[in-house]
């Protein structure tokens, strides 16, 4: 039986095309195979420990590491400035860090003797004052092995950094850790490949560097002398031996590289190190009750409670007052300034700008770790190398708490969400509504002044939507300070919150209960989140005159020339398929042009070319005795008394 293998279809190359790069391939491969075969195997062991080759082998080694290390010194901060700070100059900066590479390494010699030589600008300085030399010393040589290989270092965790996402720096800030402590438990371990690799790189650069170093530092034996020098050396009069050690160098570069597997700006591996991530499902959560709170939130909940006051300008602009335990959803559509409101409370934007009072404290002039302000983004932000318990007590340590009392009260906000057996798993081993959950449990167990939920439950499912809206439910009802959630679910607001804002292109529209936005939408958006018809239009003696075309008749019309919203309840909306008589002072034609399910009901999306489009919710029994289906035509009608006015 034959067995045919099969290749993954795919467009062929063209030839002009395949030609070139092969002769690019050995352009590239034959120079190192002329060492391969130039290479005198039998004599490779005594080649390679002769006294003088050891002792370029010492001293390369140590030239390379003091190079490597005062690059992670000088290159790891440079690198992180230009992946994260915009300044004057930046530009110029980066050409700098990339000149080395293109420059000729004599010449970068040369530049150097001119820098720190005896007659160069700080040389008399540093040779007077602290007794320094680094020409033709073992420090020129590092000097100049760093001048070449920073850059390499440089530009690989610049790239890294740049494919980090600032929300997990930001929302570890928003949890009480300083920059500094910000930048070593998070932004470092989360950049590692990029880091490993740029040092990799780095130092198998400074192990080869040549030109600067026999330009700056000389080819001194035993102080100056490196490999590659040593090279050069033994190709004037032992050039068998310069072909052991280029061998050498040779091995050590090809190691390096296959050690990083392309990974040049620590982007990982696919599949490598990373656990599929499971789907919600259900799972047996504790009872909340059964879960004790710890002695500070009840006495954080007891003795404080933290005002708000803000005065937002910039983008968004409104002022917000509210009261201790106070709970506000904010609404709204797509860029309406919702996440820019956020933002600018924690002080972590220039769109907006936040006049901040907690309580009796000023907060506007204090950076984001100090603010007591408790962040969770839309996708929660864990940490994605630490477990669940981990992260939940990140906060707590970053304020000062000790280890084991941290953890405690980790574990206990793990298990009043629900995600206590989780708490030694991963975020890539944890489900996106589990992961949901514990940003929750994080930013809860710090006991902020300030809570800001940006659609924390949007990633769970029902059943574990309700039980977690339980629960935070319960601990809001006992939060000294005020909390606010953005959201686009009216559950959600309605019972969750106190206070419903509305906004848009940055402006309060509406500030009140979730009863009275219910009742009165000011916002056609809000309208429509509530499941509404709402279009806006100017009031008329009989109704309004819609924006959108058409007229509505209204039972209690406002002033004529009014801005109004007319909304109307899908469930008031008629369907028929001949055009009906009697009371109703709407009707209009229309067309079928989509059937959803809602709960139990049926909502029918009706277009028509005179009027904005209409939604009506009918059952399903109903909608079959109609025989709706896409494409229907159909009348509607909606009684005076069903249209609701709202003034703009």
């Amino acid at each position: 039986m034959t067995r045919t293998r099969r290749r993954a279809a795919g467009p062929l190359a063209p030839v002009t095309l395949v030609i070139p790069a092969l002769l690019a391939v050995a352009f590239l491969l034959l120079p190192l195979i002329g060492i391969l075969v130039r290479t005198q195997w039998g004599e490779l062991s005594d080649h390679l420990t002769a006294p003088g080759t050891l002792e370029a082998v010492r001293l390369s080694l140590l030239v390379s590491f003091w190079a490597l290390g005062l690059s992670l010194f000088l290159g790891v901060p440079l690198a992180w400035l230009l992946a994260r700070v915009d300044f004057p100059g930046k530009a110029f900066v980066r050409s700098l860090v990339l000149l080395p590479m293109v420059l000729p390494p004599t010449v970068g010699g040369v530049a150097l003797l001119l820098a720190f030589g005896r007659r160069g600008i700080l040389g008399p300085w540093l040779e007077g004052t602290f007794g320094i030399t680094l020409p033709f010393h073992t420090s020129g040589a590092v000097l100049a092995a760093t001048f070449v290989a920073m850059p390499f270092l440089v530009i690989s965790l610049e790239g890294a950094l740049g494919g980090l996402r600032p929300r997990y720096e930001e929302t570890a800030a928003s949890l009480g850790a300083s920059p500094v402590r910000v930048f070593f438990t998070v932004t470092v371990p989360m950049v590692a490949p990029g880091l490993i690799a740029g040092a990799a790189l780095t130092w198998a650069r400074a192990l080869g560097e040549f030109g600067a170093t026999i330009t700056f530092a000389g080819n001194l034996p035993g102080t100056t002398q490196t490999l590659p020098l040593q090279v050069y050396l033994l190709l004037q009069d032992q050039p068998e031996a310069a072909t052991s050690v280029s061998l050498l160098l040779l091995a050590i570069a090809m190691l390096v590289l296959i050690a990083l597997r392309g990974r040049w700006t620590g982007t990982p591996v696919a599949g490598q190190g990373r656990a599929a991530r499971p789907t919600d499902e259900p799972e047996p959560v504790p009872a909340p009750a059964s879960v004790p709170e710890d002695a500070d939130a009840r006495r954080t909940s007891a003795t404080e409670g933290w005002s708000l006051h803000a005065d937002v300008t910039g983008f968004t602009r409104l002022t917000l007052d509210a009261e201790p335990g106070t709970t506000i959803a904010v609404v709204g559509p797509n860029g309406a300034g919702k996440t820019t409101l956020l933002r600018a409370l924690l002080g972590l934007t220039t769109r907006a700008h936040a006049d901040l009072r907690l309580g009796d404290t000023h907060v506007t002039g204090q950076p984001p770790h100090r603010r007591r302000v408790a962040w969770v983004p839309q996708d929660g932000a864990l940490f994605p190398h630490m477990t669940a318990l981990a992260n939940t007590a990140y906060g707590l340590r970053a304020r000062g708490v000790p280890r084991a009392e941290a953890r405690r009260v980790a574990r206990g906000w793990l298990d009043r969400l629900g995600v206590g057996h989780l708490a030694h798993r991963r975020p890539t081993q944890v489900s996106g509504g589990q992961a949901q959950r514990v940003a929750l449990a994080r930013a809860l167990a710090v006991h902020p002044r300030l809570l800001l939920l940006d659609e924390p439950l949007a990633a769970l499912d029902q059943t574990t939507r309700a039980r977690v809206r339980h629960t935070l439910r319960r601990h809001l009802d006992g939060f000294g300070g005020v909390c606010l959630i953005v959201t686009h679910d009216p559950v959600e607001a309605v019972a969750l919150a106190d206070r419903v804002l509305v906004l848009d292109d940055g402006r309060a529209i509406q500030d009140a209960s979730p009863a009275e936005v219910s009742r009165h939408p000011r916002s056609a958006w809000v309208a429509r989140m509530l499941g509404r018809n709402a279009w806006p239009g100017t009031a008329t003696a009989a109704g309004v005159r819609l924006a959108g075309g058409g007229v509505l008749v209204a039972a209690d019309p406002l002033p004529a020339g009014t801005d109004v919203l007319a909304v109307i309840a899908p469930e008031a909306v008629a369907v028929h398929l001949d055009k009906p008589t009697g009371s109703p002072r709407n009707v209009r034609p229309g067309t079928v042009r989509e059937i959803t399910t809602s709960g139990s009901r049926l909502r029918i999306l009706i277009t028509s070319a005179r009027a904005p489009d209409l939604v009506a919710e009918i059952t399903p029994h109903a909608a079959a005795e109609l025989g709706l289906t896409d494409g229907t035509a159909v009348w509607t009608s909606v009684k005076a008394t069903e249209v609701t006015l709202v003034a703009l």
